[in-house]
Formats: structure tokens, C-alpha cells, sequence
């Protein structure tokens, strides 16, 4: 990975931080001030929670992407500690997933005239799960290229034995 693609992976993973950062302290300031107060059309409080909660699903997988950026960056991504990472990312998109989830169910009592919102906000969610699922993919490949790493390096101690 070239210098220049991981400083602009990193860049874009503290700008997403930094923005998820300022919409917590936005519905957290919002739940603590009560300055904005519901109208009944929808329970602002629950979004609010499902919404700092989203925000920090995403924050967990930007900070395991930049661990796995360092790895990358040092040539030690192919070992066991990247599995924690990937699996932090996993985690944090299936937590992503159930948050969309709450949302829609927070959603669907405003949608009795118009169920198909629902419908795809429920499909939305089975796509953040998909990508979950690919996720996972990309990772028993590293399991692969981690055994192949392990069996390679036994290998060349072989050899070097035997020279």
C-alpha cells in the first residue's frame, strides 16, 4: 500500500470520526437540554439513542480499519492479531445493521399508509448485514493466506535446516 493511499484512507477516517464525533455531541446535547421538544410525529428520543448508538458502530469500525491500515503499513497483516480488527468490523456492521433495524421499527408505526418504506428500509438493513457477510468472506481468505504464511515460513526453516 503506497504512502499516499494510506494518508488519504486516513484523512477520510478522521474526517468520518471527527463528524461522527460532532453528531453524538449534537443528539447528546439535544437528549440533555431538552431545547428541541418532540411534536409527536415521531419519538425523537429513541432516534436520538439509536443515532448516538449508529455513531459509534461506525466509530469502532473506523478505529479496527485504521489498526489494519498500520498492519498493512508495517507488513504484519497477515498474523493472528489482524483477526481482532476484522473481527471488530464485523461486529461493528452487524451492530450497524440492528441499529437500522431499530430505526425501522422506530419508523414503521408513521408508515401505516405507506408500508413499502418500511419494506425497503427492512431490505436497507438486509444489506448492511450482506455486507457483514462479505466482510466475513474477506476474512476466512485472510485465515487462508495466514495458514499459507505459517506453512510457508515452516518450510523455508525446513530448508534451511537441510542446507
Amino acid at each position: 500500500m503506497g504512502k499516499l493511499t494510506v494518508r488519504a484512507l486516513r484523512a477520510v477516517l478522521v474526517l468520518v470520526l471527527a463528524g461522527t464525533l460532532f453528531v453524538q455531541a449534537l443528539m447528546l446535547w439535544a437528549l440533555i437540554s431538552g431545547n428541541d421538544p418532540e411534536d409527536g410525529s415521531l419519538p425523537l428520543t429513541a432516534l436520538r439513542v439509536i443515532t448516538i448508538l449508529g455513531m459509534l458502530s461506525v466509530q469502532v469500525a473506523l478505529v479496527c480499519v485504521w489498526r489494519l491500515v498500520a498492519m498493512v503499513r508495517h507488513g504484519t497483516v497477515f498474523s493472528h492479531a489482524a483477526f481482532r480488527y476484522v473481527d471488530g468490523v464485523i461486529g461493528a456492521i452487524v451492530a450497524a445493521a440492528l441499529v437500522w433495524f431499530a430505526v425501522t421499527a422506530v419508523n414503521a408505526p408513521g408508515q401505516r399508509d405507506d408500508p413499502g418504506v418500511t419494506v425497503i428500509m427492512g431490505g436497507v438493513g438486509v444489506a448492511i448485514l450482506g455486507v457483514a457477510l462479505i466482510v466475513l468472506v474477506l476474512r476466512m481468505l485472510l485465515a487462508q493466506a495466514v495458514a499459507r504464511d505459517v506453512e510457508a515460513a515452516q518450510m523455508q526453516a525446513e530448508l534451511d535446516g537441510v542446507i
